[in-house]
């Protein structure tokens, strides 16, 4: 039986690197085992913040990719302010760190690229897909944003083609995401926002969310929304959730000696940029290590990503610096690598009651290891779910200094007793494989 085709309009896409480019990238790789052929449509010159070669392995032999050329105005606003290169993965300076030309460049990325900078991207693509769509017989569209202005092609397709299908995927809300109340947007930009991302609402014939409560949210706002969470690929750790699972079963029957004397290992792995700053974690770790001897005997804070340079400043000015380990930007495959050789792991999302339902993508490999994972966020938060669900973790508002303590503390006389911290269960859930199968069931339901 011939595969159905769908379009897949995605900015990142390999040899792109960042949790951006791994939710349809991963898609792609199980679509047609479930009888979808997937045509992916990118830019032929994107100006990535990050980039990572060992995705590339993922994206299938035989996978049709067309591209067609973007112009983005990154390279000016580098110039006026080295670190707007930040803008490029939706990061900018806050507070007391922002300069006047910080200022500036948020300023005018806010109210003169709505929704963002690749909107330059939008009418050529019109012209150019409309076309393609037609002569390809291609009824099915996804956009995956951000950037969002990947939504407005979709948009614009489903009115000249009513006959569409049109999936708008949601990786990060729009108008809620946190950073947006720091765009600096007078009210005309900020009705010009709030109109298109209501549109797409209204237009699309499936939102998907990427949780419980943006899927909620994007409901109550007009849309036909759908989540399918983010998720991890047994194949990226060499052992399927049963085995994994199996494996934790036996460890529950003895306890595992330490075979070396490596040290008790708290890891962040990804991009941390200031609006997701634990300040309070580093707070109780630096007083950790000055008050309890064991401890800081023992202790390694492991960076494996992009860390913002005001908050390594920071903690190169406090106690903790001696126990630092900052390895820099990794391959995909080794910064897995390093979630399995730390014991804690450390996910952080934004303090604010709006960004609840941000459930960032990496939480599902972590959960992959087995290893234990240190959650901060709001209350109440989508992320603070499934950890209950699965057993994996606690999570913790920023504020929460004795609570955190008592965590830490606890995994680590278990550590150092030998202890095993590898413990969760209910993980198969969120294999990509069994999301891509959720994903095909719903396009299967659109086109009939």
């Amino acid at each position: 039986m011939e595969q159905k085709k769908i379009l897949i309009i995605t900015y990142y896409w390999p040899p792109a690197g960042g949790p951006g480019v791994q939710r349809w990238l991963k898609f792609a790789k199980y679509l047609p085992d479930f009888g979808w052929k997937p045509i992916i449509y990118t830019p032929e010159n994107p100006s990535y913040p990050l980039l990572d070669d060992s995705l590339m392995k993922d994206v299938p032999e035989n996978i049709d990719i067309v591209k067609t050329k973007i112009w983005e105005p990154y390279q000016l606003a580098e110039k006026l302010n080295k670190s707007n290169k930040k803008f490029k993965a939706g990061q900018f300076d806050v507070g007391k760190n922002q300069s006047w030309k910080s200022k500036l460049s948020i300023w005018v990325r806010g109210n003169f690229f709505i929704p963002d900078a690749r909107v330059f991207w939008v009418k050529p693509s019109v012209k150019f897909l409309e076309q393609y769509l037609k002569e390809r017989k291609i009824g099915v569209v996804v956009t995956s944003g951000p950037p969002h202005s990947l939504h407005l092609i979709g948009l614009q397709l489903k009115k000249k083609m009513p006959n569409l299908k049109w999936i708008a995927d949601f990786r990060d809300p729009w108008t809620e995401i946190s950073y947006y109340q720091h765009l600096k947007l007078s009210k005309s930009s900020d009705k010009k926002h709030r109109q298109l991302e209501s549109e797409v609402f209204r237009n699309a014939d499936i939102t998907l969310a990427t949780s419980y409560t943006d899927a909620e949210n994007f409901r109550k706002a007009g849309a036909n929304a759908i989540c399918i969470t983010n998720g991890f690929d047994e194949s990226d750790s060499g052992k399927t959730a049963k085995s994994q699972n199996r494996e934790i079963a036996d460890r529950e029957t003895h306890t595992l000696k330490r075979s070396n004397a490596q040290t008790f290992t708290l890891s962040y792995i990804g991009v941390l940029e200031q609006l997701r700053n634990p300040e309070n974690l580093w707070k109780v770790l630096d007083e950790l290590v000055k008050t309890n001897p064991d401890f800081a005997d023992s202790f390694t804070l492991k960076f494996a990503g992009r860390v913002d340079d005001k908050i390594l400043n920071s903690i190169e000015n406090s106690a903790l610096k001696k126990h630092v380990l900052n390895l820099g930007y990794l391959s995909h495959d080794k910064a897995i690598e390093e979630m399995q050789s730390s014991d804690l792991l450390l996910i952080t999302n934004f303090p604010n009651e709006s960004s609840k339902g941000i459930i960032p993508g990496k939480i599902f490999e972590y959960l992959a290891t087995g290893k234990q994972i240190l959650s901060f966020g709001p209350d109440q938060a989508d992320v603070s779910k499934i950890l209950e669900q699965t057993q994996a973790g606690m999570h913790f508002s920023y504020s929460d200094s004795e609570s955190i303590k008592r965590f830490i503390l606890e995994k680590f006389e278990l550590w150092k007793n030998g202890n095993n911290l590898e413990n969760t269960q209910n993980i198969e859930q969120f294999s990509r494989k069994n999301l891509t199968q959720q994903l095909a069931e719903i396009l299967d339901q659109a086109v009939h």
